[in-house]
């Protein structure tokens, strides 16, 4: 007898133990979070249902400020040479045409040298061609001798036109050279107006023909570069807006619009190009390699909607807090997890589920404050 009751007692000891157990899960996973009436009403806090509001449905992207390939360049010198002096930095601002350094080099007189030799040799050859000719036509000369005369003169008058644009693209003057006025030194010059961004020159230094000396930006025409999935391509059109940012340097949205779209799909990411123009206003606060985070604006609809600041944001999963009941002069208010859709400036997109509609109570604001 006495070996049942301790059996009997032992087991409802036992089902007592998993019942407390049981309930303090259930509290765990309901956790409930309240406050007072005075509290609530001194941290201005707020309660209101689930508005519609009048959402854009983007396509997002990324890309960079960038400008068109007519709009940079990079310059280089055709024969190499010693930096005989320079004093522009990285930063300043050139016009087209405008001297940027000098160049010192004795290859520079042979060039010159060879050229004064050939434009004595062409005024001699053109002469014996003509006469030959002459001569040629009255018979009195060989098919031969005439036809000397004309390779001679021909291939003398190429060499003389070569050197002659060789002279020039070097910025030497070939009249200059034939009155004997030969330079060891030659000027390049600023093939476009803007700013310099690359500044390899340093006075002493040798460059060679294909070394970038320097490397001059038009920033009067920065626009987006932006990369779209394929998935997205048939959404984007030209003229539709573009609200972007620059993560790594500001928090400010701005605007552009689509100008061009790609025709091919290009690369191992599958992507097409699209072009962005920027708002006049805004070109100065830029600069040309900026990673820049986009959404393509392609549609709008309607959508039940709460602040932004209603939103709580924890490891990429997002919550809001539904009230549950009042009383006792406080607010109980649940963690409830909610799916998201589209976001504007002040309202995030709610995607309806099984504890929120558009007639749940919701703490719109004191969020943060409560939470943490």
């Amino acid at each position: 007898m006495k070996k049942s009751i301790y059996i009997l007692a032992l087991s409802v000891v036992l089902f007592s133990c998993k019942e407390t157990k049981t309930e303090e899960t259930a509290v765990k996973e309901d956790t409930v979070i309240s406050v007072t009436t005075t509290q609530f009403k001194s941290s201005a806090m707020e309660i209101a249902n689930p508005t519609e509001q009048d959402f854009e449905v983007t396509v997002r992207t990324s890309g960079k400020i960038d400008v068109p390939p007519q709009n940079r360049a990079k310059v280089t010198t055709f024969v190499g040479g010693n930096v005989k002096s320079t004093r522009l930095l990285v930063g300043d601002k050139v016009t087209k045409g405008q001297a940027l350094l000098t160049l010192e080099n004795t290859e520079f007189l042979d060039i010159q040298k060879e050229y004064l030799e050939v434009a004595e040799q062409i005024n001699y050859l053109k002469s014996e061609y003509e006469r030959q000719k002459t001569l040629f036509d009255e018979k009195i000369t060989s098919q031969k001798n005439y036809l000397k005369a004309e390779s001679d003169y021909r291939k003398t008058k190429g060499m003389y036109q070569s050197l002659k644009a060789k002279l020039k693209m070097l910025n030497i003057s070939p009249a200059n050279v034939e009155q004997g006025k030969l330079t060891s030194v030659i000027t390049i010059f600023s093939p476009i107006s803007g700013d310099i961004v690359v500044m390899n020159a340093n006075v002493g230094a040798y460059v060679a023909a294909t070394d970038v000396l320097l490397e001059i930006i038009q920033t009067d025409h920065l626009h987006l570069e932006l990369d779209i999935f394929e998935k997205d391509i048939l959404k984007i059109k030209e003229g539709q807006k573009i609200n972007f940012t620059v993560p790594e340097a500001s928090k400010d949205v701005f605007d552009a619009e689509v100008y061009l779209v790609g025709k091919s799909i290009e690369g191992n990411n599958r992507t097409i190009n699209v072009h962005g123009h920027l708002d006049e206003s805004i070109k100065q606060q830029l600069l040309t390699g900026m990673f820049v985070e986009a959404a393509i604006v392609v549609d709008s609809k309607k959508g039940m909607a709460i602040p932004t600041e209603a939103l709580i944001t924890e490891n990429n999963k997002y919550s809001v807090l539904l009230l549950s009941e009042e009383k006792n002069n406080s607010f109980f208010f649940k963690k409830v997890p909610v799916k998201i859709g589209e976001k504007s400036e002040k309202f995030v997109e709610l995607i309806p589920g099984n504890q929120i509609n558009s007639t749940s109570k919701i703490l719109t604001k004191g969020v943060f404050d409560l939470v943490n």
